[in-house]
């Protein structure tokens, strides 16, 4: 997307990764890096009451969420893509992705989560960031069948039962980008048991053994 930066690679990501670090890797504006800013104070915050991500993953929000999350955009199509992230919990990486849409000016995004607090914390930063997105309770499964552009996860499922998740919003041009760690290869054989699916990989930016998996035509074989 043309308001977006590709990021640098090779980068060995340790818990002191600053938000300077973040700013300086992606080179983002500094409406987009307010956005951030804004987000991790609020995650803070509502951290304190309800458990939406780990104290230790919580320190390294720079590097392990927001690093993370954004190195996803630059996969993202031109244009104005409908993306919808499943498993959204404190929004990695769907707010980062309405961040980036955002800036673009065009997009939006639909995030799933079925646990309601966490939901109540994703309408929070939605409003507070003025973001082109939106969040729901309801489980995936339940929610009715309608094509995206771009379905996006990460940590929400194994593969093989996240592309069951995901298929519902499966058009002829979608596009998956899920965020996965060392088992990646493990999940890959046990889904091309049941899918089959065109696949580009990734390097993580963040994780030496993570990977970003980019599915394309997806079908079920049975």
């Amino acid at each position: 997307m043309s308001a977006m930066r590709s990021l640098n690679s090779g980068r060995v990501l340790n818990d002191s990764y600053s938000s300077e670090d973040f700013s300086l890797e992606t080179d983002v504006s500094r409406e987009t890096f307010e956005c951030f800013l804004q987000w991790e104070v609020l995650l803070k915050r509502w951290n304190a009451k309800i458990n939406l991500v780990s104290k230790a993953a919580l320190a390294d929000y720079w590097g392990r969420h927001a690093l993370d999350s954004w190195q996803v955009v630059e996969h993202l199509p031109e244009g104005a893509p409908r993306i919808i992230d499943l498993g959204s919990g404190a929004g990695f990486p769907g707010i980062a992705l309405a961040i980036a849409l955002k800036a673009s000016g065009a997009g939006s995004v639909q995030l799933v989560e079925s646990a309601g607090k966490k939901t109540n914390f994703l309408r929070t930063v939605i409003r507070a960031l003025d973001l082109p997105a939106s969040a729901t309770s309801e489980r995936a499964e339940a929610l009715p069948s309608e094509d995206y552009d771009i379905v996006t996860a990460r940590a929400f499922a194994p593969l093989p039962r996240l592309l069951t998740y995901a298929q519902p919003f499966w058009g002829k041009q979608t596009k998956g980008l899920f965020l996965k760690g060392e088992s990646a290869e493990e999940e890959l054989t046990e889904a091309r048991k049941y899918w089959t699916f065109q696949l580009e990989t990734y390097a993580s930016r963040t994780n030496p053994e993570g990977v970003i998996l980019e599915v394309t035509d997806l079908s079920p074989k049975f």
